[in-house]
């Protein structure tokens, strides 16, 4: 199991070379959530909750991928979604249930058209 709160930013980076890792992660594993990939879903949980790659930490974000990534099937975001809860209070939990709920009808909008 994934301990979050142990895996901390890349170092050794400049800040140009953080964020262009940061855009391309989010980019390439946001198209692979749109298709239902647990594991996107799971990798963009992992990045919002600790930084990775110049990702800023987000709970709230790291909450909903996690979310996404149960939904899809993920164990592994089904654990982390519970421990990541420990450290959230019960309204950024609810905000980030319904961030989850809406990428969901946006991305059912979307199929749809």
């Amino acid at each position: 199991m994934l301990d979050w709160r142990h895996h901390g930013p890349d170092r050794g980076f400049d800040v140009a070379t953080n964020m262009e890792s940061a855009r391309f992660l989010i980019e390439s594993r946001m198209r692979d959530a749109l298709t239902g990939d647990a594991q996107a879903r799971y990798d963009l949980g992992v990045a919002f909750s600790c930084g990775t790659s110049g990702v800023g930490i987000d709970l709230v974000e790291a909450h909903k991928w996690f979310n996404l990534a149960a939904l899809a099937g993920s164990e592994e975001g089904q654990n982390c979604r519970a421990e990541i809860a420990e450290e959230m209070t019960a309204r950024e939990i609810a905000e980030a249930q319904r961030l989850a709920r809406a990428w969901l009808s946006q991305r059912a909008r979307r199929a749809a058209a």
